[in-house]
């Protein structure tokens, strides 16, 4: 039987006399509720809020994202490597964000790598396994805040290839450098072998890190500059000592800030300053921190190892109220303290 004039008039003749065609399902006997329905696909409200609850939405939203969205993950397991180069602004930030049970879980490589994609905003989710946890290249003003990172083969948060204008904050990284090479810095700052990572101006601010680091906790490299370490609770029980992984902050990078920190158990020293690259290392204030250096048995046992003190060329500051309980002293002979 025939119903209507789609089914009477045929479709050619409505064509060829340029008639705009419209096929209704009702009109020609088929169910509305039959209609194919789309395919799953992510969940974007109009106020830039995109709901996450699979790794495949998960990729498919860091690619994706634009200045102003949020991207809120579910609890749960997300497996896999997770990456982006979608980047903000400063004035309309991107934002990761969950609670500490939306966990980033990797079998190898990164857990989440922000590769270019400055102005990112992470906050409250966890990320494990594999090689590295957060790693930053060439992402200018990146805020990490209040995540957990842990049992990984090497360092937990990475700022690199000049990410400048960092900051990580709040934060717990623990069980780092398992593979047992001692390359398990809990933050990373920079790169080692020359001077051209200019990681700058990098806040390490309110963490807890350690135990089970297996480098330092955190490891500032030259050809960085203007780093802030403060308010951080350093654990060395991790440290492995290779590659002189012997105290809880190794500054080679110049005008760095590490104050009102306070550190327990380590193997050697409280902080160490060294000069790797000339003219590097140099200009580092310490002050009001507290180090606890029970237990050690290295060969210096200083609160502030200063390895490269010269006061015309590369001068370091120790003050006064800084607090230093066990070991053999607050500094290295031929450092000034006060």
């Amino acid at each position: 039987m025939r119903t209507g004039l789609l089914a009477t008039v045929p479709a050619a003749a409505l064509l060829a006399a340029g008639t705009l065609l419209t096929v209704s399902t009702t009109a020609v006997g088929i169910p509305a509720d039959a209609a194919p329905s789309p395919s799953p696909s992510l969940s974007h409200s109009p106020a830039g809020v995109i709901e996450v609850s699979t790794a495949a939405q998960l990729k498919e939203a860091l690619a994706g994202a634009g200045p102003g969205d949020t991207i809120q993950l579910a609890d749960g397991t997300y497996s896999g490597n997770f990456t982006t180069s979608a980047a903000g602004s400063s004035s309309s930030r991107i934002t990761l964000t969950g609670s500490s049970k939306a966990v980033l879980t990797a079998g190898g490589g990164y857990g989440l790598h922000l590769d270019g994609a400055s102005y990112w905003t992470v906050q409250g989710i966890s990320v494990t396994g594999g090689q590295k946890g957060i790693v930053m290249d060439a992402a200018a003003g990146v805020v990490i805040d209040s995540v957990s990172v842990h049992d990984l083969d090497m360092e937990g948060v990475h700022f690199r290839t000049s990410s400048k204008d960092g900051v990580l904050k709040n934060s717990t990284i623990r069980d780092t450098g398992k593979d047992g090479r001692g390359m398990g810095e809990g933050v990373y700052v920079g790169s080692a072998g020359g001077t051209d990572d200019r990681s700058d101006h990098v806040q390490i601010l309110g963490n807890t890190i350690g135990p089970g680091v297996g480098g330092e906790n955190i490891d500032i490299k030259e050809g960085t500059t203007g780093a802030r370490i403060s308010g951080n609770t350093f654990d060395g029980s991790g440290l492995t000592g290779a590659h002189f992984d012997d105290s809880w902050a190794d500054i080679k990078g110049n005008d760095t800030v590490v104050e009102n920190n306070i550190g327990r158990r380590t193997t050697n020293n409280g902080y160490e300053t060294h000069s790797q690259q000339s003219g590097w290392g140099c200009g580092t204030v310490f002050r009001g921190n507290t180090s606890d250096l029970t237990g050690a048995t290295g060969s210096g046992r200083y609160g502030f190892n200063v390895t490269n003190y010269d006061a015309s060329d590369c001068p370091v500051t120790i003050a006064g109220d800084n607090t230093v309980n066990g070991g053999r002293g607050v500094a290295n002979p031929g450092v000034p303290v006060g």
